[in-house]
């Protein structure tokens, strides 16, 4: 437990000039303890009962938590209004900032460095879904919540959605919760949750950093609504190599990318008893597994189909438990 005294006095009163992040959870500041320990303090609001929950499941999962590619959970700061998590600082701030984010503040990430941060990611998963004494699906796997330390190994850090599934259940319906543009359709749609979800953010994420764009920020054209939905096309016409990020030139190993491509590819499956395990995908991220050995086969499957399934649902589904998310949801992809 620290004090917010120790807090302030770390993060010079949270000065604006400590800054490092912001989200709907609140803002991220680096700051340095006494000891010399350098830091990062999440200061999320408590203006509702839901915020709480997540705090309090952030604190109680990470804590029980330990692996090379986990963020680490220093403690955290309970006083008046006030809830602080404290984390270790990673210096090369998130995925997202060093991939989407403006060139002069880029650190420079070759091929090397995005197959080890694929390769880490999907390796912190294993462990959360399959190494772990607690068994965790993480529910918002995104580039944003994934951090890169000095060397550029990854991290992966928010806990506030994820849900224990220690029960021996093969899955579980609950509220929707995670990210547009990275929530596989059967969670969406249904809230049927199973490890498999984090499979499909991680295919997601794949893409993007093989890409080195935002699945939902960018469109090559009017044709497609996102990564995913140009990859699909590009699957199709035998041109996956058309999706590498230009930025890399000629300096990348052409069967690591192709393989990353085919695995993000199998990972986003619609169906999820088609995804692979994520330690399948560890396997095949290596080289030591086959990639023909799963079904390849995306079917005719692409985004139309998927608001088509959604005004289906919408129609014939008066009892759907998530109804409010999913026309939220509906009304985003239209």
């Amino acid at each position: 437990m620290f004090t917010f005294t120790q807090i302030k006095a770390a993060t010079n009163n949270f000065d604006v000039a400590n800054k490092i992040g912001e989200g709907g959870f609140g803002s991220v500041y680096k700051g340095t303890l006494l000891d010399g320990t350098v830091i990062a303090v999440k200061q999320l609001s408590s203006k509702s009962s839901q915020e709480n929950r997540e705090f309090l499941n952030e604190i109680g999962l990470i804590s029980c938590l330990q692996h090379p590619n986990l963020v680490k959970l220093y403690g955290c700061c309970v006083e008046g209004n006030q809830l602080l998590l404290v984390y270790e600082y990673l210096e090369n701030n998130s995925l997202a900032h060093a991939i989407f984010g403006s060139e002069e503040c880029q650190p420079k990430i070759d091929w090397p460095s995005r197959q080890r941060i694929c390769l880490g990611i999907a390796k912190g998963l294993v462990f959360l879904h399959e190494e772990s004494t607690i068994k965790i699906v993480h529910r918002d796997i995104k580039a944003t919540n994934v951090l890169l330390d000095k060397e550029l190994d990854p991290k992966i850090s928010d806990f506030g959605l994820a849900k224990l599934n220690d029960d021996g259940n093969t899955h579980i319906s609950t509220r929707v919760a995670g990210t547009i543009g990275y929530m596989a359709p059967e969670y969406a749609m249904w809230g049927y949750l199973t490890y498999k979800v984090d499979v499909y953010s991680f295919g997601i994420v794949a893409l993007e950093i093989v890409a080195g764009k935002s699945n939902m920020k960018y469109r090559p054209d009017e044709n497609f609504i996102c990564i995913l939905d140009w990859a699909l096309d590009l699957q199709k016409k035998g041109n996956l190599m058309e999706l590498i990020d230009p930025r890399l030139g000629s300096e990348f190993n052409k069967e690591e990318a192709l393989r990353m491509i085919k695995v993000a590819l199998l990972c986003t499956n619609p169906s999820p008893v088609l995804r692979p395990s994520m330690s399948a995908v560890v396997s095949m991220l290596e080289g030591h597994d086959d990639i023909l050995e799963y079904k390849f086969d995306q079917h005719e499957f692409n985004f139309q189909a998927m608001r088509d399934q959604y005004d289906e649902m919408l129609v014939n589904s008066s009892d759907c438990p998530n109804i409010s998310e999913c026309i939220y949801l509906n009304e985003e992809l239209q």
